[in-house]
């Protein structure tokens, strides 16, 4: 049912956890499955210099909250924004259609992280 690589990611999460002093936190969540998801970047420069997860929920998505934030660590603001629940999923060799809906939560929660850091610096700059 699952493929290799998300197998991979759900017993060995990357870049699991909370960052303390983040500078944009997304949460998202779907009230029919139960999944509940936090993203939180650090950035610098416009870069994605560190971007970590939490997630309550099934195998996808905790392995579409790992490889989101693979997809997402490094990237400029711009380019991480333009992460879809399609590279979420192909980039995981692909996720059973029932559970596509974990991909774009892990999408979503990177996009709200990123709208967070935007309202702050918004913000502190007025």
């Amino acid at each position: 049912m699952y493929s290799r690589k998300v197998m991979e990611h759900f017993a060995s999460p990357h870049n699991v956890g909370e960052i303390p002093d983040a500078d944009g936190v997304g949460k998202v969540g779907n009230p029919v499955c139960g999944d509940v998801m936090f993203v939180y970047i650090k950035v610098k420069d416009g870069r994605l210099e560190d971007v970590r997860f939490k997630t309550f929920g099934c195998v996808s998505a905790i392995a579409t909250s790992s490889m989101v934030t693979d997809l997402a660590k490094g990237k400029t603001l711009a380019e991480a924004e333009r992460i879809t629940r399609d590279d979420v999923a192909d980039a995981l060799e692909g996720l059973p259609p029932i559970k596509m809906h974990c991909s774009n939560l892990a999408a979503d929660a990177l996009h709200a992280a990123i709208e967070d850091y935007k309202k702050k610096r918004k913000g502190s700059a007025g």
